[in-house]
């Protein structure tokens, strides 16, 4: 059971951080001025507990194939990629805020599919590959897709009361930080692990 409070605590706290600022937030808060909350937060935890479940299957697979000393340092170098990604940052296309815009249909299904293809490839995916390889699966999936909703959420939730957006380069330097803390956490670790 503490492994599994772990991983479901680990997985949250990095894929929260890793959505500050995503593009996914943005598309959140697009989908929120035309659709009610709850179909929005409904779609988007249904595409996220999909495309994590995927991640951690990829993710638990590498665990069991690879070595933990190689699958630590491979998961320090995403990290540090993760930090750097952050700071270049993510922003939402003017193709993708018009069709996010346009979108008919049931809303539920509309952000579900919209959050889906946008998640496919990005930063939260590849974190939770990286996560399933080192923890157990069940915990990282269900960890990483409460983190991601949680910090959609939030976006949804302060920059309707604010009436705008959350200041960008302050998020990105704060979560980059914690991405690059991580990335020596694990290279830390696989050091040891392949010295030993």
């Amino acid at each position: 059971m503490d492994g599994f409070l772990a991983a479901t605590a680990i997985s949250f706290g990095v894929i929260f951080v890793a959505e500050l600022g995503d593009k996914s937030q943005l598309m959140a808060l697009t989908f929120a001025t035309r659709f009610k909350l709850w179909p929005v937060l409904i779609g988007i935890t249904v595409a996220t507990a999909v495309v994590h479940l995927v991640s951690v299957a990829i993710g638990y697979g590498l665990g069991v194939a690879l070595p933990t000393g190689w699958i630590a340092l491979a998961a320090a170098l995403a990290f540090f990629g993760f930090g750097v990604w952050t700071l270049r940052g993510d922003s939402l296309s003017d193709d993708e805020a018009s069709r996010a815009r346009r979108t008919t249909g049931s809303a539920i299904m509309a952000v579900t599919v919209a959050f889906f293809l946008a998640e496919l490839g990005d930063k939260t995916m590849l974190a939770t590959i990286t996560l399933a390889t080192r923890h157990g699966w069940f915990g990282t999936w269900l960890g990483s897709t409460l983190g991601m909703v949680a910090a959609d959420a939030l976006a949804i939730v302060v920059g309707r009361m604010l009436g705008k957006r959350l200041p960008e380069r302050v998020i990105a330097y704060g979560a980059a930080a914690l991405f690059f803390l991580f990335g020596c956490w694990l290279l830390v670790e696989a050091i040891v692990e392949l010295a030993g």
